[in-house]
């Protein structure tokens, strides 16, 4: 690559050549040097003997060392963003420190902080998730410092030369590295959409820094031209220091101190530093892709001179202190900045992380909670990361919450396994679990593949092979997928790109209420645009305004309004106006008010509950509508009473001081810089300015945010705030229902109804109402206790009579029993009851309701092994003219004719018969 020839490297005299291993190019001064200097082409040089003068104490010496001296090249120092990135949409996590400014910043959108700038940000990467603890030198979580630079058409800032010279100065003159011990190795880089040539820079055959030089934009597999050049660096903190420490692995180097305090709690084995050197060294260059753990193991042991087992045995002890290490710090940017462990979005990658960690424990033998552990590292991170630490409790909240989880789900494990294998042996007539079932496993029940193969082989003799990249494959899956939404009226962009953006008028003036404009279209006599509009369109939440659009036919009903590119659609139902025609438009006042004190009772809401529950709840989903609105947050469990009490108070008291709501248009980066990306919190907002609504003074606001919908002036015009309901819908988010201003009033209203009518139908005076309620419910809790009794009683007399039934049909056994117009819930408690006890048998229920007969049949855990549910109910579907399915140990027909027990029996029987011949 030519445009990499640099004025250093021509000045300095750099030889360039090739390596003979992968082809690439590479600089040097060592003219001896054959191989490009990286893994796996060139061996660990470092280890035992760091180069360089500089001797850091802490890691933290190295950034700051980095850090200075770029701000004494002039560059501006920033502050770190988040590791979850709010602000886009195409990720989760940040990756690299250049996707805190896509897409705003390289896309020339808006300008960035500073220009030249150097950061330090923490980043998180999931790709090389299986290698953590193996390779001596992969990380989940990292620092990549960095100094970036903005090169506008009209403004240079610098390019290729000074970012190799800075590179080199810094390398040399602050770490006290020789000039001949680098070596610059030639490459393409890719990543969030751009693209552009590189150099990594190789020490002592590690990788410690890549300088990207970014001026393309990715377009369907080709480059095309930025009109912006963009320097991208990326120095790897932790391998920096790994390299100038000479320890055996970046764990040994970077957490050191922890573990060390970790092995002695834990009272495992330290192995000597010869050891440990040989095994980053010689694990360092095999790639688990290629070549498989097991296989590795024995190459180390033949390296090492000792025995395989004895190998293994030391490095999946070493492996988990490595794991716990790099992924508790991990977990710990993750839920500090919201990211709460669950079934999907970011939570999933959280929980990749922390079911790997008890499956590490659990593979070792390990029965500390993870919950010490955990805050063992955080006190180890504190000085690094103090906000990380100010968020202790939650994060050791959720970790309790999910090793408890993580237990139960051991408990269940070898039912939850068997069954799986038995559908796999009924569908495919082998006996084994693939990696689709694997993967299907660990998504639907959260059991790791490695504790699925132990219990699948100790306890069902079943051997599972377990691909050494399983968990970078589930990462790989949940990258963040940004579906298109579906419009929400019949109205083709094309149809309306010829025409100019609809002017906004609800912009400037929220409570602007009647106005006139031109009908610029109508299109199929319902969807009407006008060349401005009073009507707010749906978005942010907020549901759309409704109205009236008066013209000279009369007048049609505004039920709608939607945004379409550029222009807002109204639809209505109704006499259309002519287009061209001047009409008037009445919006629905009461209506629209309404929905303003709740929108910005939304955002009061919404920091209250921040206030009580934690910094890492986010929005998750609102509606703000009427009489009711929704706010869906991020949070672990369900509120308790009190908690609830503390949000609405707090609200309420936020109304109460009447404070302003000021709305001002700020570019993206002064919102950005002035308020963080909380300002995110209703998700990513498009363009270079930003709508910012602050609810509160600008000395002590209450509330920051991006956001698009319409407000009050004052908090005091909202009235009132009343949580009506509070629900988990789903793990990790909680729906707060609430309502404000008249109908806060018609519900509390309505409550009081309520409360008379519990009066006068208990005949208890309005203030003994509650204790009335729970005398009544401890008569149903006691009814409830005797119906129970009962029902066992009943139980046995009908297995009683159902084993007196029994026979024997080939290698099953075969009973029945008939009910009139049972409970289903009794059926299913008598059914689970007798195969508890007679595994080996197929039960068939009969159930006589006044429209026909109810059929059931019930396999126990063997039985099903051997008879399918499937044909026996196809055989009495077509035998009595009934409708039915059913599962692998279940099914359930109806049929609207009475036909006698007997019809039923012998059909069962001659199934049974049936299979048992041909088996």
């Amino acid at each position: 690559m030519e445009e990499l020839r640099t004025r250093m490297f021509t000045g300095m005299n750099f030889y360039r050549k090739q390596c003979p291993y992968c082809k690439h190019h590479f600089w040097t001064l060592n003219k001896d040097q054959e191989s490009c200097g990286d893994q796996p082409c060139t061996p660990y040089l470092f280890i035992g003997n760091p180069p360089g003068k500089f001797r850091p104490e802490s890691i933290r010496d190295v950034r700051e060392r980095f850090l200075q001296f770029f701000e004494r090249h002039g560059h501006v120092r920033i502050r770190r963003y988040p590791v979850v990135a709010r602000w886009r949409s195409d990720v989760y996590l940040v990756g690299a420190s250049i996707y805190d400014f896509q897409p705003w910043v390289t896309e020339g959108i808006v300008p960035p902080p500073a220009n030249p700038l150097t950061l330090s940000q923490p980043s998180i990467r999931f790709t090389d998730i299986d290698k953590v603890g193996r390779s001596g030198r992969h990380l989940t979580g990292f620092e990549m410092m960095a100094h970036h630079a903005f090169n506008y058409p009209d403004k240079y800032v610098y390019w290729i030369d000074e970012t190799v010279e800075y590179a080199h100065e810094f390398f040399t003159k602050e770490l006290g590295l020789r000039d001949d011990e680098i070596t610059y190795k030639e490459n393409v880089w890719e990543g969030g959409g751009n693209a552009g040539e590189c150099l990594e820079v190789l020490v002592g055959g590690l990788e410690v820094a890549t300088l990207v030089f970014m001026h393309y934009r990715t377009v369907d597999g080709k480059y095309v031209e930025m009109p912006m050049k963009i320097v991208d660096t990326g120095y790897g903190l932790e391998r920096i220091y790994w390299l100038l420490t000479g320890k055996p692995t970046v764990y040994d180097a970077v957490f050191g101190s922890f573990i060390e305090r970790l092995r002695s709690k834990l009272g495992l084995p330290k192995p000597s530093d010869e050891m440990l050197m040989h095994m980053a060294t010689y694990f360092g260059q095999l790639d688990p892709e290629v070549t498989s753990i097991e296989k590795a193991y024995e190459y180390i042991s033949s390296k090492v001179g000792l025995d395989v087992g004895e190998v293994r045995n030391i490095l999946k002890a070493q492996e988990t202190l490595y794991i716990l290490s790099d992924h508790g710090r991990t977990l710990s940017w993750m839920m500090a900045d919201g990211a709460i462990p669950s079934n999907s979005g970011v939570g999933y990658l959280g929980r990749l992380l922390l079911r790997r960690m008890l499956r590490s424990m659990y593979v070792v033998g390990i029965e500390m909670p993870l919950t010490e552990i955990m805050n063992m590292e955080l006190e180890f991170l504190r000085d690094d990361y103090p906000e990380v630490y100010e968020e202790r409790q939650t994060i050791l909240e959720l970790v309790d919450l999910e090793e408890r989880k993580f237990r139960e789900l051991l408990r269940q494990a070898p039912g939850v396994i068997e069954r799986v294998i038995r559908d796999r042996e009924r569908r495919t007539g082998k006996r084994e679990l693939s990696v689709d079932d694997l993967v299907t496993l660990y998504d639907s029940q959260g059991l790791p593949p490695e504790i699925v193969r132990e219990i699948a082989s100790s306890k069902l003799g079943i051997g599972v092979a377990v691909p050494d990249d399983f968990y970078s494959r589930l990462a790989a899956r949940y990258q963040r997928q940004v579906g298109e939404e579906k419009p929400k009226v019949d109205v083709n962009p094309v149809e309306v790109q010829d025409l100019p953006q609809t002017k906004e008028l609800f912009y400037e003036d929220m409570r602007l209420f009647r106005f006139n404009a031109r009908v610029l279209r109508v299109i199929r006599g319902k969807y009407v645009i006008l060349d401005q509009t009073a009507f707010y369109p749906e978005g942010g939440g907020q549901v759309a305004d409704h109205g009236v659009i008066k013209h000279g036919r009369g007048e049609a009903r505004v039920i709608d309004v939607q945004r379409v590119g550029p222009v807002i659609v109204h639809v209505i139902e109704g006499e259309a106006p002519g287009e061209g025609e001047v009409v008037e438009g009445i919006v629905d006042g009461v209506r629209r008010l309404d929905l303003m004190r709740m929108h910005t009772a939304t955002h009061i809401l919404l920091q209250s509950i921040r206030r009580v529950l934690g910094r890492h709840v986010w929005q998750a989903g609102a509606e703000k509508n009427v009489p009711f609105s929704r706010l869906d947050v991020t949070h672990y469990k369900l509120p308790s009473r009190d908690e609830i009490r503390k949000i609405e108070e707090l609200a309420n008291q936020a109304v109460l001081a009447n404070q302003p709501v000021i709305i001002r248009w700020l570019g993206r980066t002064e919102a950005e810089s002035k308020f963080g990306v909380y300002i995110y919190q209703g998700g990513v907002v498009p363009g270079a300015k930003l709508r910012i609504v602050q609810v509160g003074s600008d000395d002590e606001p209450y509330d920051v945010e991006a956001c698009g919908g319409m407000h009050v002036s004052r908090t005091g015009e909202i009235g009132m705030i009343k949580i009506v309901r509070v629900e988990k819908i789903q793990e990790g988010v909680v729906r707060f229902i609430f309502t404000t201003g008249r109908h806060a009033l018609s519900y509390a209203e309505s409550l009081e109804d309520s409360i008379s009518e519990i009066s006068e139908l208990t005949g208890v005076s309005k203030d003994a109402v509650v204790k009335g309620v729970n005398e009544l419910v401890s008569d149903v809790r006691r009814m409830e206790g005797r119906v129970k009794a009962l029902m066992r009683k009943a139980i046995k007399s009908d297995i009683s009579e159902a084993l007196g039934r029994e026979v024997v049909i080939g290698r099953v056994g075969f009973t029945y029993i008939e009910y009139e117009g049972e409970d289903r819930s009794y059926i299913q408690e008598f059914a689970k009851e007798y195969l508890s006890n007679r595994p080996n048998t197929v039960l068939l229920v009969i159930n006589r309701l006044n429209n026909g007969t109810e059929y059931l049949v019930y396999l126990g855990s063997e039985s099903s092994k051997r008879v399918s549910v499937k044909d026996i109910m196809a055989r009495l579907n077509e035998g009595v003219n009934g409708k039915g399915g059913g599962s692998a140990t279940y099914g359930q027909g109806f049929t609207q004719t009475k036909p006698s027990i007997d019809v039923f029996v012998n059909i069962v029987k001659s199934v049974l018969q049936t299979i048992n011949i041909n088996s």
